[in-house]
């Protein structure tokens, strides 16, 4: 049994939202299933991730450091695909934090990229591979 069954995430304007995350999310193969008030991305033995309007208008974006949301990493199988999930994102309407690079503060091999939406939600792209033997 997986200890995460799901992910909801409040955003400012819901339909902003989606634009946002639909191209990502089928980019790494998740379904989608709309709802009322809700749209929720899923794939097989994966943490479902929902999207929520907000039920008061904000006056302004999470900011990242406060208390709250961090991130959320998506891991990947290559460099290629942090830039391509990047380059994605971005055409999406994604502002980029952190442009596909090493992270050395991580480990020599740690290679991601940021990226945070029009609500302040921010995600990584990363591939770590294990140590060689």
């Amino acid at each position: 049994m997986t200890v995460f069954d799901h992910l909801g995430i409040t955003v400012n304007d819901l339909a902003r939202g989606i634009a946002q995350f639909d191209p990502v999310m089928q980019a790494l193969g998740f379904g989608r299933e709309d709802a009322a008030a809700s749209v929720a991305w899923w794939r097989e033995g994966e943490v479902e991730l929902i999207l929520f309007p907000a039920r008061e208008p904000a006056d302004e974006r999470h900011v990242h450091g406060r208390a709250g949301w961090q991130h959320l990493a998506f891991a990947t199988d290559s460099r290629a695909e942090v830039e391509r999930l990047h380059a994605i994102a971005l055409a999406a309407g994604w502002t980029e934090v952190r442009p596909p690079q090493v992270f050395p503060r991580f480990n020599e091999r740690y290679f991601a990229s940021f990226v945070e939406d029009d609500s302040g939600i921010r995600l990584e792209f990363m591939h770590n591979p294990p140590r060689e033997s």
